[in-house]
């Protein structure tokens, strides 16, 4: 464990800061993401992201990159939307 710095409150678990290295291309993404996506700050979406790829691991990095892909044709107009029906049909043919 680093030697970060901790504070603690009595309405929750405590909190560790940590120093992260990111490109500042990247570090826009993160906030243009964060304020589309109606997050109260950076570190609440990085906590949410963070926590998401721990809890489902064996989500791939090439799933994380699909939805990237896809979200993007949505909101550029390249694609159109899929049902929830259409979407579990697929996933079952990738399981055949």
């Amino acid at each position: 464990m680093s030697n970060a710095d901790s504070t603690g409150s009595d309405d929750g678990p405590e909190m560790v800061q940590i120093n992260l290295r990111l490109s500042k291309s990247f570090l826009e993404d993160i906030d243009a993401t964060w304020e589309q996506e109606g997050f109260n700050s950076r570190s609440e979406f990085l906590r949410y992201a963070a926590r998401d790829a721990v809890k489902h691991p064996a989500f791939s990095r090439e799933g994380w990159k699909q939805i990237a892909a896809s979200e993007h044709e949505l909101r550029s107009g390249e694609a159109e939307m899929v049902s929830r029906e259409d979407v579990l049909e697929m996933m079952h043919e990738d399981d055949e």
